[in-house]
């Protein structure tokens, strides 16, 4: 069985025990949080899916650990102007543990 859930803006897949890396949710180490918009469910027999979401589908999650992404460098140039900038970020994410789909 698996669902996808909307988190954030982005889709994710989401089944049983496996640890999704999302942007960065509010919360320390071990929180429990719970994702109510899901937008398709594929049990071995049927599928739903949502119109935008499927009514009464849960999938319950605990925050396993956030981490910070490799360093994207962003540089700027303008050939024969002496024009040079370079900037840097890392993203933050936060890496969640699908503990149970309910509602199925």
């Amino acid at each position: 069985m698996y669902a996808m859930v909307e988190i954030k803006g982005k889709q994710y897949k989401a089944e049983k025990g496996a640890v999704l890396k999302v942007d960065r949710i509010d919360g320390e180490k071990g929180d429990a949080v719970d994702f109510n918009s899901v937008l398709l469910l594929n049990d071995e027999k049927n599928v739903k899916v949502g119109t935008p979401y499927v009514d009464g589908v849960t999938i319950k999650t605990t925050i396993e650990e956030h981490k910070k992404d490799k360093k994207v460098v962003v540089f700027k140039f303008k050939r024969r102007k002496g024009y040079r900038r370079k900037q840097g970020h890392r993203e933050t994410y936060s890496y969640l543990k699908v503990n149970e789909i309910t509602g199925a």
